[in-house]
């Protein structure tokens, strides 16, 4: 049966995960539980799912069934609590990772470790850059953060030697190289207004690659000397 471990992220450690994989924006909806079920909507760019979680012998189950999206954005208006958060993939050795950036109800970063069977999950041992194990609190789930809002979180420092974890990880992926745009994991779609095709969107896709650049030889440098 699958299994995940949830740990907190210090911000300015998520914020350069985004920087180097990108991401994207997930919108969840949650209606009440009942006692063998519960139901929510979610929304994923130009796709939506209402999703069914049963409990079972074998563990909890999902169901989901495709749905317009503006159907699902009516249904977010009834629900009894959101979450808004960006969805970064990452892995870690063999295990999927995945970042969460929620933007609301509150301002939270959280990286949830898959396993597919308890006895990896009791075997893992978390890396320097992870903060807190937060897996028992139900506080720190995304329902409850949805339908009850942020617990109360704790300050996540980025010390040297998490940085230098990190940036071990990122390499591992990028092979010591910045990851190419068609190579990043789910890239964060950006919002777009009409304009017209010419220089200046050129200029700004340059322009992002420069601050992503920078952002990373500053993060190389801060690396003890060894």
């Amino acid at each position: 049966m699958s299994t995940t471990r949830i740990f907190l992220l210090a911000s300015s450690l998520a914020r350069l995960i985004e920087k180097e994989r990108g991401g994207h924006h997930i919108q969840q909806g949650y209606f009440p539980d009942r006692t063998e079920r519960g139901t929510h909507v979610q929304v994923e760019g130009t796709t939506a799912h209402l999703i069914l979680v049963t409990n079972g012998p074998k563990g909890p189950g999902e169901e989901a069934t495709d749905i317009p999206v503006t159907h699902a954005e009516a249904l977010l208006e009834l629900t009894a609590g959101r979450a808004d958060y960006l969805s970064i993939n990452l892995s870690i050795g063999e295990q999927r990772a995945t970042i969460l950036r929620f933007i609301s109800p509150g301002p939270l970063d959280v990286i949830v470790v898959s396993f597919e069977h308890d006895e990896q999950a009791r075997r893992f041992q978390p890396l320097a850059w992870f903060g807190p194990e937060v897996t028992a609190e139900p506080g720190y789930h995304t329902r409850s953060i949805a339908v009850t809002g942020l617990p109360a979180v704790p300050e996540v420092e980025a010390s040297n030697d998490a940085l230098n974890s990190l940036l071990d990880t990122l390499d591992k992926r990028s092979g010591g190289q910045p990851a190419r745009a068609e190579e990043q994991i789910a890239p964060q779609p950006r919002a777009s207004a009409p304009s017209e095709v010419g220089s200046e969107d050129e200029d700004d896709t340059d322009d992002l690659a420069i601050e992503d650049s920078v952002i990373r030889e500053l993060a190389r440098s801060l690396r003890p000397r060894r």
